[in-house]
């Protein structure tokens, strides 16, 4: 009989815990599936409100079953929010994967099963919504063996009544029935016609549990016709899981409760503990030797900050995954985030940094209430009050032997946002709101450009903006407008001109005066600006050549027909005129920057725009689609291929213009299954037809 929730959950080794996380599509029953779990295991549990923030976070509950502890982790659904699916990720040792019988696999399923994938990731495969219209367990085992592969193989099948109403389960670990038709789970023997039922899909059960497991001895006692003991198939079912290439499938009604005890069974003893989980790449605090720690509560203790939630009254507060040794409240640890060392890549929100910080309390959800306790083992999850300096995806390790996780790999975000205050004082309050919302969430990029003067956000996706832009408003009081994203344009000459720039004013007193001759040559792509000096005998004195220099790029700066920075121009001073007592550096500027304009026309100068080079990842049913839409984006396709999952990988150079809402547009275009990466490349010139839209400004 399954144990209910101890007030203390305390375990004494990493073998007595599961970490369990449940993936699913928004819609598959997955979030139901969590609380019917909850309330099997914690008397008088309620589901918390369905609010935007729960639909969009990792949530962690802890509950008892058996003789192990679960801690069981449900990740949002909706591909917004990949980021919290992966931290999930980061923290499990295996997946429960939630499928809807009566909706199949879809594009998006199959991305979150190629993100467990991707990581190696044991699971199981729980088949929901079985009263749905349409919701057949074979036809859904079936979908699920041709998308994810034959790896997939029930474990369980759904007991029916004569009205085709699922009200149990029959196992093919224990060949026993659990029937749920009196209300509640009863272990009884199987009737000989489930027993014939049984025997039809167990034999291609055990044959795939022993071949995954990779035990030869047990494969040749069950080809020799022995029966194997159930304890035997439990040991290989779990080695099987653990190598993930071996996924059981379980039928459950989330909705009254129906195959709960059997997925608990089945995570109890067929999924992997901590210990026979890999750990991730550990290493020194400066990143230059591994080290080769285990899941041993008595080593050193080295933890993983997976999520970091931060509320202006509480304060912030960090779910933590424990690799190695044991936390302990008010304990001094060394807290530790370089992502820049293993990426190459500089953050300016998420610098370098070491420190010591002292443990807060530890804490554990029990449903909607949260328990504490004074330490933690390898393998635990926890969450901890109280970190002011920890940052998601930081390690936590012993002070006198500090300690470096390698990060998990982080999701681009490719959707911009220009945000501007409402009010000044909305303005004052938002770069503290935003850095505290970066803290908390690492698909978040933030980007001030002093060119376009515009505070961009970068997020996953729409519904990941209107998530952010809700909790600035409702967590820290800020309100905020969209504008348009302006993209940083340039300006070149595309013919060459001569020009005069003549600057005198001499009207009484010191006067300014100062003539040169200039002559523009279009320089090469990526050539900048190359200034020369043809002056002879003196037409422009030697000191004030440098001026009509500084001048030019000072204009080149501010643009001209377009207002936009002018690049790749050759511009050569030949000729002038000074004034023994008028002339000076400032008019020689004034003058060259006059020539500048002078030679600006419709006809001599042209818009530059931002290309990106784009890599696309798409399924190959709609790589026609994704090539007429990058076309109509003005996109050039530079090639076609396709990689190991038969998905079509596309490369083209697309304008940055066309880019703003492409995240977007994308998914909509492919239903969910496109992927993509930008990449700058150059700048080329706008279409004159493109560039009439733009406004002088100038």
């Amino acid at each position: 009989m399954s144990s209910k929730v101890s007030a203390s959950n305390k375990v004494s080794s990493p073998v007595d815990l599961r970490n369990v996380v449940l993936v699913g599509s928004a819609g598959s029953g997955k979030t139901t599936l969590f609380d019917t779990m909850l309330a099997a295991r914690i008397p008088g549990h309620r589901p918390a409100k369905d609010d935007t923030d729960r639909a969009a976070a990792l949530t962690l509950a802890s509950v008892s079953t058996g003789d192990v502890v679960v801690n069981l982790l449900d990740a949002p659904g909706h591909p917004d929010f990949v980021g919290e699916l992966r931290a999930g990720l980061r923290a499990a040792d295996a997946a429960v994967f939630v499928v809807s019988a009566a909706d199949g696999v879809d594009n998006a399923t199959a991305a979150l099963w190629a993100e467990c994938k991707a990581v190696n990731m044991p699971r199981a495969i729980v088949i929901t919504k079985l009263d749905a219209e349409r919701g057949d367990y074979e036809s859904a085992v079936q979908t699920c063996q041709a998308t994810f592969g034959e790896g997939v193989v029930p474990a369980y099948l759904p007991l029916t009544n004569d009205a085709g109403e699922v009200i149990g389960s029959m196992s093919l670990v224990t060949e026993r029935i659990h029937d749920y038709s009196s209300g509640t789970s009863e272990l009884r023997d199987a009737s000989d016609d489930e027993s014939a039922q049984i025997e039809t899909y167990r034999a291609p059960f055990l044959e795939s549990v022993v071949t995954e497991a990779e035990d030869d001895d047990l494969m040749e006692r069950y080809l020799e016709g022995e029966q194997l003991a159930v304890d035997q198939v439990r040991a290989d079912l779990l080695k099987a899981t653990a190598h993930a290439t071996f996924f059981p499938a379980i039928p459950v009604q989330a909705s009254n409760g129906v195959g709960v005890e059997e997925l608990f069974s089945l995570i109890e003893h067929g999924l992997p503990h901590p210990a026979l989980h890999p750990l991730p790449t550990i290493t020194n605090a400066d990143g230059s030797d591994i080290l080769e720690l285990t899941c041993d509560p008595d080593g050193p203790l080295v933890a993983e900050v997976i999520r970091t939630k931060s509320d202006p009254y509480a304060g912030r507060q960090s779910m933590v995954r424990i690799f190695s040794g044991t936390l302990r409240t008010d304990e001094t640890v060394h807290v530790a985030g370089h992502r820049e060392l293993f990426t190459g890549v500089a953050d300016a929100h998420h610098p370098d940094h070491d420190e010591d910080e002292k443990v807060g309390p530890l804490a554990f959800p029990v449903g909607l209430e949260m328990n504490t306790k004074k330490e933690a083992i390898a393998g635990d999850i926890v969450l901890v009050g109280k970190l002011t300096r920890a940052e998601t995806s930081d390690t936590l390790s012993a002070k006198e032997s500090p300690a470096l996780v390698e990060p998990w790999n982080q999701p681009e975000p490719l959707l911009p946002t220009a945000l501007k205050a409402a009010t000044r004082n909305d303005e004052d309050k938002l770069a503290g709101a935003l850095a505290r919302l970066v803290v908390e969430d690492t698909t978040i990029r933030l980007e001030r450009t002093t060119e376009t003067d515009q505070e961009i956000l970068w997020t996953m996706g729409q519904a990941h903006t209107d998530l952010l832009l809700g909790r600035l408003n409702d967590r820290y009081g800020v309100k905020v407008t969209q504008e348009p994203v302006k993209v940083p344009m340039r300006e070149t000459f595309i013919a060459g001109a001569k020009a005069h720039g003549r600057h005198v004013k001499q009207s009484g007193g010191h006067g300014q005066y100062a003539v040169c001759d200039i002559e523009i040559a279009p320089g090469e792509r990526g050539s900048g600006f190359v200034f020369v000096d043809k002056v002879v005998g003196g037409a422009v004195p030697r000191q004030f050549i440098p001026s009509v220099e500084k001048g030019i790029k000072s204009q080149l700066e501010r643009g001209t027909i377009y207002g936009y920075p002018m690049v790749d121009v050759q511009v050569t001073l030949y000729d002038g005129k000074a004034h023994s007592v008028d002339s000076s550096d400032m008019a020689f500027q004034s003058a060259g920057a006059l020539a500048l304009k002078e030679a600006a026309t419709p006809q001599t100068v042209a818009l530059l725009e931002p290309i990106d080079e784009v890599t696309v990842t798409v399924g190959e049913e709609y790589l026609g689609a994704v090539m007429t839409d990058l076309s109509n984006r003005r996109g050039q396709v530079l090639g076609t291929d396709a990689d190991a999952e038969h998905h079509s990988i596309l490369k083209a150079l697309v304008p940055a213009t066309e880019l703003e809402r492409y995240a977007v547009d994308l998914r909509g275009l492919a239903h969910g299954s496109g992927t993509f990466t930008r990449t700058f490349h150059g700048y080329e010139l706008v279409p004159p037809q493109i560039a009439q839209t733009f406004e002088r400004e100038a």
